[in-house]
């Protein structure tokens, strides 16, 4: 029998329940050494004077209280090709005695539902190569893997550095 639950746009307050299923996340990834936020730069990120993302919770009822047992974290890029917003999936993530309940798809097509109602040009993010449910998840899905394209990142140090003013 599937659990029932609900989803619904973050709110003021759900950052330190957010927080924790971020947590849950990088545990399950084995990245809790780069999990290095907290609750608080997340409500700043979200709500601040300048928010940055936004978030989608799905809670389960426990005798009358909401429970927050997975979450969407997404926000706009931009598509110059296409002179387009686009939307970015930073997080997709249900606590695993949880899956298998149609919760994850629920929120990946809300936030794909976000994209279309914006007019968005694309709708993507990135899985870990290892991450075979996931993969199987998206392809499920209809969604195209990018075998050609790789993502490229620098943080710390080395970011600092390529800001750098060389003269």
């Amino acid at each position: 029998m599937k659990t029932p639950f609900t989803t619904r746009e973050a709110r003021p307050g759900d950052a330190p329940a957010l927080y924790g299923l971020v947590s849950a996340l990088a545990a399950y990834e084995k990245l809790t050494h780069l999990c290095t936020g907290n609750a608080e730069q997340l409500h700043e990120h979200l709500w601040g004077a300048r928010p940055y993302i936004e978030a989608l919770i799905a809670e389960v009822d426990r005798g009358g209280n909401p429970h927050a047992v997975g979450f969407a974290l997404y926000f706009h890029n931009y598509s110059s090709f296409l002179a387009k917003p686009g939307l970015y999936l930073e997080d997709l993530f249900v606590l695993p005695e949880y899956r298998r309940n149609g919760i994850g798809e629920v929120l990946f097509r809300e936030v794909a539902k976000r994209a279309v109602e914006r007019d968005c040009g694309r709708f993507e993010w990135a899985v870990l190569d290892w991450n075979a449910p996931a993969l199987s998840f998206y392809r499920k899905l209809g969604a195209t893997v990018m075998p050609e394209w790789r993502i490229c990142r620098a943080t710390g140090g080395t970011l600092r550095g390529m800001a750098e003013l060389i003269l």
